[in-house]
């Protein structure tokens, strides 16, 4: 992935860019590539974003991210900041995950965390996970940019792939 960031992209254009991935990507796995790429490419405080996939054994599975290798590729879903927005079906905040019990470190300059279920048919399938390397990174503006990602991915955990 290229170090060059587009910050003056708008989140209006970050969501359409998001649809013509949707819909022109030839399988889920290409889409969600090119979402996690789209993300970090375009909000610079996004140090690292990646997708987990819940499994129907009940544990996350680190699909497609972008940034430094995560000690964490696979998270029980009654652990971490992760498990807990499966299991409340929520978007988490976490200002500073050293002051949360329930953080599992992926990486030591990891700051912030947000975390996004993906919902789809009433049941949580996967999520958005982006952490910063600054406290306090995220706020309403991500939560909402993220939720809205998460809605148009939904879709592809419905098609079987």
């Amino acid at each position: 992935m290229t170090d060059e960031f587009f910050p003056d992209i708008s989140k209006d254009q970050i969501l359409k860019l998001a649809d013509g991935f949707i819909k022109t990507s030839p399988n889920r796995d290409s889409a969600l590539e090119a979402m996690v790429a789209l993300l970090q490419a375009s909000m610079p405080h996004y140090d690292w974003a990646g997708i987990y996939i819940l499994g129907d054994d009940g544990v996350l599975s680190l699909g497609p991210y972008r940034g430094d290798p995560t000690s964490t590729p696979r998270v029980q879903i009654d652990r971490g900041i992760c498990g807990a927005a499966v299991r409340q079906k929520k978007t988490i905040i976490v200002p500073d995950v050293h002051s949360d019990p329930r953080y599992l470190e992926c990486t030591f300059e990891t700051k912030s965390e947000i975390v996004v279920p993906i919902i789809s048919g009433g049941k949580v399938r996967g999520e958005i996970d982006v952490d910063s390397n600054t406290v306090n990174a995220f706020g309403e503006e991500d939560k909402n940019l993220l939720e809205e990602i998460s809605k148009k991915l939904a879709p592809l955990f419905d098609s079987g792939d």
